[in-house]
């Protein structure tokens, strides 16, 4: 199958599964405006399952031509199926894809549904493969861009939930301590969140010294998984 049969499939697809409902729902339910189609979560992923068996045939440069095709059209699950696709290969994400990725955060991300898929799954998969990867991610919080700042954190969810690289966790958290975007604190306070049922210890001592400069928001944030204890160390 061609790459333009494969996109009018998955747009015909995507056009019979329209609920009008559940867009008003969508569009309501972000602050930032989107363009949906519509198109309920399983349904999505029933279009990308059978699409996947033609896009993994595909050279890497098509594969890539055709999500950055999904991603230029502005619909929300044009954007999704795009990660979606690329999820399938995350145990073969490394550098390049890591650039790829991060071209998607520049030119297309523009709500903090498709900034967590890119990075919460993309990038992050790119970083378990290829460590070394996590060096480009401070720079990332001086960005004008707040989706790309959110990402510097969200990159690293994986790591926090598998007890790894607590330090660069901590490294970029307090680099974002101070965002004055509530979406970038809300991205750096998950990630203390996920780090601290590993290392409850070492998240408190971070957040106990800082805790006059962070925002109510990330302290929130990064207490939802504490205990009593320590919850009102971080929050009193």
């Amino acid at each position: 199958m061609t790459t333009d049969k494969l996109l009018q499939q998955i747009r015909a697809q995507l056009t019979a599964a329209v609920d009008p409902k559940y867009r008003e729902g969508q569009i309501s339910y972000f602050k930032e405006p989107i363009d949906p189609y519509g198109v309920r979560g399983p349904e999505v992923k029933g279009i990308v399952s059978e699409a996947y068996r033609e896009w993994k045939k595909w050279p890497k440069a098509e594969q890539s031509r055709f999500c950055d095709t999904l991603w230029k059209s502005g619909k929300m699950e044009e954007g999704v199926i795009a990660v979606y696709l690329y999820r399938r290969l995350a145990k073969h994400c490394a550098a390049a894809e890591f650039r790829l990725f991060e071209k998607w955060i520049n030119r297309y991300v523009r709500n903090w549904a498709h900034c967590d898929g890119v990075a919460g799954w993309l990038i992050a998969a790119s970083i378990a493969n290829e460590p070394a990867l996590m060096d480009k991610l401070a720079p990332w919080t001086k960005s004008r861009n707040r989706w790309k700042r959110r990402a510097a954190a969200v990159s690293l969810l994986q790591e926090a939930k598998q007890g790894r690289n607590t330090g660069r966790i901590f490294e970029i958290a307090e680099l974002l301590l101070e965002d004055p975007d509530d979406m970038v604190r809300k991205g750096a306070g998950w990630l203390l969140k996920e780090a601290y049922p590993n290392k409850p210890k070492e998240v408190v001592a971070f957040l106990k010294p800082r805790k006059t400069r962070a925002s109510r928001l990330l302290l929130r944030y990064a207490a939802e998984k504490m205990n009593t204890r320590d919850r009102n160390v971080v929050l009193a």
